[in-house]
């Protein structure tokens, strides 16, 4: 199995409205999705070369995630934060290793006082 690159791109705090859940409300009324990447990538010859089409096109990527957090609604954060993932192994060839954290901030626990919650996942080719 060859080593894993050294280097990682991250994208943090993509901030993005949507309408997944698995109460009828968060599916009509929507919500806040806060999604943070990291792409492992070997990135010498981007910086080598200081050309676009040498790395992850940070554009791409953003548009990719927008495309799926405001696309077709899911019940799970893991089943949202598993198309991501997928999506940009699929789409970037460069890419390596994914990991991918998606956030509720305006998730709703009866009798909770809570920040948020997530899921984090990790993928690799």
């Amino acid at each position: 199995m060859p080593a894993m690159p050294p280097d990682t791109i991250s994208l943090a705090g993509i901030t993005l409205y949507g309408y997944h859940g698995a109460r009828p409300e968060e599916r009509t009324l929507g919500q806040r999705f806060i999604v943070d990447l990291d792409l492992d990538a070997d990135l010498r010859n981007a910086a080598a070369t200081d050309a676009l089409d040498s790395t992850v096109n940070y554009s791409e990527v953003y548009a990719l995630v927008a495309e799926i957090v405001e696309g077709e609604p899911v019940k799970l954060l893991e089943t949202l934060a598993e198309g991501i993932a997928q999506a940009v192994l699929k789409r970037f060839s460069q890419v390596q290793r994914v990991r991918v954290r998606v956030a509720k901030p305006g998730v709703a626990i009866a009798g909770s006082v809570l920040r948020e919650a997530a899921v984090t996942i990790d993928r690799t080719r």
